[in-house]
């Protein structure tokens, strides 16, 4: 049995939304991919709770990135829970492969990067795995 994820390509319906160019969208992706809301509503909303924050626009914005405690904010205000699966010092346990998370609807966090993984299968703009070597340093789950 393969330890690789399956891997579907998936733009969280960002092209739909008219969204073009190239951007660091990844946190509002993968929340649009696992709630199953739009990319549109998602993006307006993230765009709320970052400027709700004390950080500079530019810096916490849905295009070129959110910030940790945005991403972190808005889902918890909407029900989501976080599991983390790795602490200081305790060295990588959770990969981003095959038979290592939970089934259902994910929001994991990897290095610098967001992803949607559902019932085993990676929905993202790329294959971020490694190869089923990334560390998940936690993830988020619904209600």
């Amino acid at each position: 049995m393969s330890r690789l994820l399956l891997f579907q390509y998936d733009d969280g319906g960002r092209a739909a939304a008219g969204y073009r160019g190239r951007v660091r969208d990844c946190a509002t992706r993968a929340i649009a991919i696992a709630t199953g809301r739009s990319y549109e509503d998602i993006y307006r909303a993230l765009a709320e709770q970052a400027a709700a924050e004390p950080a500079a626009p530019r810096t916490n914005h849905p295009r070129t990135g959110v910030r940790k405690h945005t991403v972190k904010t808005y889902l918890r205000r909407i029900g989501w829970q976080w599991t983390a699966t790795m602490r200081i010092g305790s060295g990588c346990r959770v990969h981003l492969r095959n038979g290592e998370l939970p089934a259902g609807r994910l929001i994991v966090a990897v290095s610098k990067h967001l992803c949607a993984v559902i019932d085993g299968v990676l929905h993202d703009t790329h294959d971020c795995s490694r190869g089923g070597r990334r560390c998940v340093y936690g993830y988020w789950t619904a209600p």
